[in-house]
């Protein structure tokens, strides 16, 4: 299953040409996996005062197609790839009418209070397999 969250480019999201600037790319998918998290039950308050543990970002690898213009509408589109213990891979695209502008594999783990790799409770593993992908295809 895929996620989709939807957001416009706003001024302060581009640079002097009214591109989006390279770095704002990392901002909407983060906010596309904040919700889909949060779609899935999940509290990431809740999960760090209940279970002493947060998601952190362990690895990405971008890749930068089109550009985005002041006032698109965009599309990002998420994809579980893997989900296992301590970690879950998404496949993350950015889209704009049909056009993928912005690509991410991005590795997500979670920590314990002390910054090491901790196990993901099995019912916080069980809200997000609502997400999980059956075949790992890309979400496209």
């Amino acid at each position: 299953m895929t996620h989709l969250f939807h957001t416009r480019v706003y001024y302060e999201d581009t640079d002097l040409a009214g591109i989006v600037y390279h770095a704002n790319y990392l901002k909407f998918i983060e906010r596309a996996r904040s919700e889909l998290v949060r779609e899935a039950g999940v509290s990431q308050s809740d999960l760090k005062s209940d279970h002493g543990i947060v998601f952190a970002v362990r690895r990405m690898a971008v890749e930068f197609l089109a550009p985005a213009k002041f006032e698109d509408m965009l599309e990002v589109r998420t994809g579980f790839v893997s989900l296992t213990g301590a970690r879950f891979t998404l496949d993350q695209s950015v889209w704009r009418d049909g056009t993928r502008l912005f690509q991410a594999d991005v590795q997500v783990v979670c920590l314990d209070a002390a910054g090491r790799a901790a196990r993901i409770p099995a019912d916080i593993r069980q809200k997000l397999t609502r997400f999980q992908q059956a075949d790992g295809a890309d979400p496209e």
